[in-house]
């Protein structure tokens, strides 16, 4: 029901299929800002597959995907995000499966823009929103939600003042990764096997805490820290823009095709090319 709270126009696709209606409208129509609102069992349940075809495509439209750890709408069934022992109407006895981290896969599906946020946080959603509208390409952007409904207080660690100061990793861009009181804790990158460490900050290791670097080319850094987030307690939840790197975008690149094809070929004929080959004539 989001465009319905919008100045703008909106449509409902079918169950999980919205990334591929999206893909269509975004290459069709240029000249819009297309966005995506989605969930965690709608985009990594039925639609994981179209999720991360139009991550790797590029292609130029914003995904939102709200994340309550449930499935809200059908009346609380476990998700792809629900942890482990998760005790739902579907999982009377505790889930056995392992949840998807939204922003991991993101990156492994080879996102140009993925970022993560919390819906009660305004200011830092204001501006997580601003810079994946700005960004040429697919924006993945997970915002935590709480269903007070069927999953109350799932995030409770990360809105909670107190909690959240010693528990929220904030990711700015050029800045070193530094959180907690007064900047107490930081991560650090472990020099044996390359994993990252959330440690205290001492005079000995400060000059070790990692500079966060947002447009790295690869993306092994943006991976390893959303692994930095526990799927149970959410301590160490880095959020913020992840990973936001240029690529070149599918809207664009199909446009050129096209162009390209029109100036060799001239302009298509779709009467004949429906006719053309092998055709039948029916009599009644």
């Amino acid at each position: 029901r989001f465009p319905y709270y919008m100045n703008t126009y909106g449509m409902h696709s079918i169950h999980g299929r919205a990334p591929a209606i999206a893909t269509g409208l975004a290459t069709s129509r240029r000249d819009l800002s297309v966005w995506v609102v989605t969930g965690d069992g709608d985009a990594l349940s039925i639609g994981g597959n179209h999720l991360i075809h139009a991550l790797r495509r590029n292609v130029n439209l914003k995904i939102l995907l709200f994340n309550n750890r449930i499935y809200g709408l059908t009346k609380g069934q476990y998700s792809p995000t629900s942890e482990v022992g998760k005790i739902t109407k579907s999982t009377p006895m505790g889930s056995l499966d392992a949840p998807f981290n939204p922003v991991s896969l993101a990156i492994g599906a080879e996102a140009s823009f993925v970022a993560r946020t919390v819906d009660s946080d305004r200011k830092h959603l204001t501006q997580v929103l601003r810079q994946a509208a700005d960004h040429p390409g697919t924006a993945l952007v997970e915002i935590y939600q709480n269903c007070n409904i069927f999953n109350d207080g799932a995030f409770e660690v990360l809105k909670d003042k107190e909690q959240a100061a010693e528990a929220v990793i904030r990711l700015e861009h050029g800045q070193p990764i530094r959180f907690g009181t007064d900047g107490a804790k930081g991560v650090i990158r472990d020099q044996a096997t390359g994993d990252l460490q959330v440690v205290p900050v001492t005079p000995e290791n400060e000059s070790q805490i990692l500079v966060h670097d947002a447009h790295a080319a690869s993306p092994t850094t943006a991976f390893a820290l959303s692994r930095l987030a526990d799927a149970d307690t959410l301590h160490h939840t880095p959020i913020g823009v992840l990973r936001s790197v240029k690529r070149p975008v599918y809207d664009t690149l199909m446009s050129d095709q096209l162009d390209t094809a029109v100036e060799q070929r001239g302009k298509g004929d779709l009467g004949a090319m429906l006719a053309g080959g092998d055709t039948w004539t029916v009599v009644g």
